[in-house]
C-alpha cells in the first residue's frame, strides 16, 4: 500500500496503520465465530435430540438479521464509530458505557467457554491431565495466564486469514464424510436417537446453546477502524462471515449429532475428533484434536487482548478508572489484561466444579446472555435512527431490526434464570466503576 494511500482519511496527512482488506475482514468474521463453541457444540446439543434442528433455524435467522443491522449501521454512518458510537448518537454515553460493559463481560465470560473446550481437547492428546486432581483446572488457568503474560499484539491481516483456514479443515473434513458416509451407507449412516420430544422449552434451551457458537458476528463491526473502506467491506465482511460460519457450524455439527451414537456423544469431550476418529482412524482424530487446541489458543489469544484493549480505551475515554489505562514499559495496559484474565479465571473455576459438558454450557449461557445486551441495543438504535431519518427506513431493516428483537427475547428466555443472573451481576458491576471514574 503507498503513502499516499495510507494518509488518504486523515487531514494531518499522518501516516496511519495499516487496514484489514476485504479478504482479511471476511477471515476475522468466520474466524471469531469459530473459536471453541463449534468443537463443543454437538455434545452439547446431544441431550436435545430432534430440538436441536428448530433451534437452528432459530439460531441461524436471528443471526442473519442481526447481521444485516450490523451491516447497514456500517454502510449507511460508517463515521459513527462502531457500535459504542452508534449506541452513544443513539441513546447517549451511559447505555454506551453499559453496551461497551456488557460486551467486555462476553468477552470475559466467552474466554473461560474457550479454554474450557480447548483443555478438553488437550486431555485427547495428553490424557495424564485428566488423570490429575484439578488437572483440567490447572491446565484451563495455565493457558489463560500464559497467553495473558505473553501478550503478543502483532496478529496481522494475512495471519488471521492463514488461522481461519486451518479452523476451517476439521470441518471440511466432517461434511466431506458425513457427505460419503450418506451416499454410501445411506440411512444406515445415521445413529438411533433417543426419542427426546419435541418441546418449546427444550428448544429454546437448544437456542442459548448454539447462539454461543454464533457471536462474533460483530467483530468487523465493532473494531470498524481497522477495516479499510469500511463502507463496502464492513457489510460485506459481516453478511458473507456469517452466512460461511453459519453454514459450515450447522452442517459440521448436525453430522456430528447425527451419526454419533447418543451416549458416545454425550459423554465425550472431543466429540468432532471422535467422529472422524470412529470412522476413519485414531491418527486423523487426533488430527483434529491437535486444529481444535490451535483453534482455541487462537481465540482465547485474541479476545484476551480484545479483554485488556477494551477497558483501556474506555478508560481513556473517562468512563473506567484511570487504573485500567496504565500501561508497562512496552505501552501494554496490563492492569486492565491481568485484571480480564483473572475474571476469566474465575469464571474458569466456576465451570469446572460442575464437570463435563455442563462445563462449558454454563460459561457459553454466560457469554451468550451478556452479548445479547450488545445486539439489542444496536438493533434499537437502529430502530430509532431509522424512525428519525439517520438511515434508510427500508422494509428489509425494518424485518431485520423486527427479527434481531424477537430472537434476542428467545435466547434470552431459553439461556435460563441462572446465566440471566450472573451477566445482570456482571453488568452491574460496571455501574460502580463508572461512577468511580465520574468522580476522578
Amino acid at each position: 500500500m503507498s503513502e499516499a494511500a495510507l494518509r488518504r482519511d486523515d487531514p494531518t496527512g499522518l501516516p496511519q496503520r495499516r487496514r484489514l482488506g476485504p479478504l482479511a475482514a471476511v477471515a476475522l468474521v468466520v474466524g471469531n465465530i469459530i473459536g471453541s463453541g463449534i468443537f463443543m457444540l454437538p455434545a452439547a446439543l446431544a441431550p436435545y435430540g430432534w430440538n436441536a434442528v428448530p433451534a437452528w433455524a432459530i439460531a441461524l435467522g436471528g443471526a442473519l438479521c442481526l447481521a444485516w443491522v450490523f451491516a447497514q449501521l456500517a454502510a449507511q454512518r460508517p463515521r459513527a464509530g462502531g457500535a459504542h458510537g452508534a449506541v452513544a448518537d443513539a441513546f447517549g454515553g451511559t447505555a454506551a458505557f453499559f453496551t461497551s460493559w456488557g460486551y467486555l463481560a462476553s468477552v470475559w465470560t466467552a474466554n473461560a467457554a474457550i479454554a474450557v473446550a480447548g483443555v478438553s481437547y488437550l486431555q485427547r492428546l495428553v490424557p495424564e491431565i485428566a488423570a490429575q486432581p484439578f488437572g483440567p483446572q490447572v491446565a484451563a488457568l495455565a493457558l489463560i495466564a500464559i497467553l495473558a503474560l505473553s501478550h503478543a499484539r502483532a496478529l496481522a491481516g494475512g495471519v488471521q486469514v492463514v488461522s481461519t483456514i486451518i479452523k476451517i479443515l476439521p470441518f471440511a473434513l466432517v461434511i466431506g464424510l458425513a457427505a460419503w458416509l450418506l451416499g454410501t451407507r445411506g440411512a444406515a449412516a445415521l445413529a438411533p436417537i433417543d426419542a427426546v420430544p419435541l418441546e418449546a422449552s427444550a428448544t429454546l434451551a437448544a437456542v442459548g446453546v448454539t447462539v454461543f457458537a454464533l457471536l462474533g458476528l460483530e467483530s468487523a463491526s465493532v473494531p470498524a477502524d481497522a477495516i479499510d473502506n469500511p463502507v463496502r467491506n464492513v457489510p460485506r465482511a459481516t453478511l458473507i462471515g456469517t452466512a460461511v460460519a453459519g453454514v459450515i457450524t450447522l452442517l459440521s455439527s448436525s453430522a456430528v449429532a447425527l451419526m454419533l451414537p447418543q451416549a458416545t456423544l454425550t459423554a465425550s469431550t472431543a466429540p468432532i475428533a471422535d467422529f472422524i476418529g470412529a470412522f476413519v482412524g485414531s491418527g486423523a482424530g487426533t488430527f483434529v484434536a491437535v486444529c481444535a487446541v490451535v483453534s482455541c489458543i487462537g481465540a482465547l489469544n485474541g479476545f484476551l487482548l480484545v479483554g485488556g484493549e477494551l477497558p483501556a480505551t474506555m478508560a481513556r475515554a473517562g468512563t473506567l478508572p484511570p487504573w485500567f489505562a496504565r500501561t508497562n514499559a512496552r505501552g501494554v495496559p496490563m492492569n486492565a489484561l491481568l485484571s480480564g484474565a483473572a475474571v476469566s479465571g474465575l469464571f474458569v473455576l466456576l465451570a469446572l466444579s460442575r464437570g463435563g459438558v455442563a462445563a462449558y454450557e454454563f460459561v457459553a449461557l454466560v457469554s451468550t446472555v451478556t452479548a445479547l445486551f450488545l445486539y439489542v441495543v444496536v438493533a434499537s438504535a437502529a430502530a430509532r435512527f431509522a424512525r428519525d431519518g439517520r438511515l434508510a427506513s427500508q422494509p428489509s431493516l425494518w424485518v431485520a431490526i423486527c427479527g434481531a428483537l424477537i430472537f434476542a427475547a428467545v435466547t434470552l428466555w431459553g439461556c435460563g434464570p441462572e446465566a440471566i443472573a450472573w451477566s445482570l451481576g456482571l453488568l452491574a458491576i460496571g455501574w460502580p466503576l463508572r461512577r468511580l471514574a465520574s468522580r476522578g
